[in-house]
């Protein structure tokens, strides 16, 4: 195994896979990436299984000391990362050598970057997940944020190599833009509300406030106003629930979210779209669009068939022929070595 030593944590890192189903009955929360798309991704490329455990990192990435080869993949928010503080290329798959370091800049688009590891992270499985619930104390490393001075296990390269530069496609890459539109479906309680209210939410800009968190981000605006009141008798909360409690203003529910609520959930964020709402920092807007479940369903059989596509992509690169040739070349009487990689399928 290759050891990632924690030379410096970050904001809020934590180990995050796609989370801790069946024991929502038992009051367990998901936990899980707040961006799945990107963890799904990072996977994709290493060569991993799409729910393999990765590094979320949010806003300020980490320094990361590899004691060892590894094949590494950074995917997300543009944190604008860097090997031995030299760029590397994002949504790509690159190999570091023992010794490197991985570290981070100033965030220049999104909130949160996913690192994963070929072979994946070595820490416990617990109730079936690799994910960190920091309020439980449970999964990830130890329970908790990493800290500096941590070492965590991962796997090796063990001289694997691949195909030239292998990349998603760009019209897969997500912009992370200050100004969204989030499409939802609409419930299950959007008849606590009042026609007005439901106007509001569908036409009037929020702002996510500075309480957005991993378990919710709640918003400001234009207060949205009920029929009667904001309480239910406490049932289900999935992520993507949008709660609008007697204040009037919205909250986003997230990937530590609790398991059931007392407040209306006017409606619910569809699958794709989470991951716009998990790249949001506090300032970004929002609109919400409604659609029909019809459409919904629609938007996530492409949405899960664009996994296929870029695996099928990735996979085709990495296990290309590669004829290499090298040649010298002069130029204004300077002498320069040329690599020509010729790539067949």
């Amino acid at each position: 195994m290759t050891i990632m030593k924690i030379l410096k944590p970050g904001v809020y890192t934590t180990i995050q896979d796609l989370g801790r189903y069946n024991y929502q009955k038992s009051g367990m929360t998901v936990s899980g990436a707040m961006d799945e798309f990107s963890l799904r991704v990072a996977n994709i490329l290493v060569g991993n299984r799409e729910d393999e455990a990765c590094l979320e990192a949010t806003l300020l990435g980490p320094e990361i000391k590899f004691q060892g080869d590894a094949l590494i993949a950074v995917t997300g928010a543009n944190l604008v990362p860097m090997i031995n503080n030299e760029a590397m290329d994002m949504w790509s798959l690159v190999k570091v050598s023992e010794g490197d370091v991985l570290s981070f800049g100033t965030v220049k688009s999104g909130c949160r970057s996913y690192i994963a590891v070929a072979h994946g992270i070595d820490v416990p499985e617990v109730m079936g997940s690799k994910s960190t619930y920091v309020k439980g104390k449970i999964g990830g490393f130890q329970g908790r944020l990493l800290k500096a001075d941590d070492e965590i296990k991962i796997g090796t390269a063990n001289g694997e190599s691949f195909a030239a530069i292998i990349k998603i496609p760009t019209e897969f890459i997500p912009l992370y833009k200050k100004d969204n539109t989030v499409r939802v479906v609409m419930g299950p309680q959007d008849d606590y509300f009042t026609e007005e209210g439901i106007t509001t939410f569908f036409n009037c800009p929020y702002e996510v406030t500075n309480e957005a968190d991993r378990m919710g981000y709640r918003l400001s605006g234009t207060k949205i106003s009920h029929k009667a009141g904001a309480d239910i008798i406490s049932d289900g909360i999935t992520m993507g629930s949008v709660q609008v409690p007697g204040h009037g203003a919205p909250i986003i529910m997230m990937a530590d979210r609790q398991t059931t609520g007392g407040y209306t959930k006017i409606a619910t964020v569809i699958t794709p779209d989470i991951n716009i709402v998990g790249q949001l920092k506090p300032g970004d807007n929002i609109r919400f669009k409604s659609i029909d479940i019809v459409e919904a369903h629609k938007i996530y059989k492409k949405y899960m068939k664009d996994f296929q596509v870029i695996k099928e992509y990735v996979e085709n690169l990495r296990y290309a022929l590669i004829n290499v040739k090298n040649f010298k070349m002069r130029v204004n009487n300077k002498e320069y070595e040329v690599r020509v990689e010729e790539i067949s399928f």
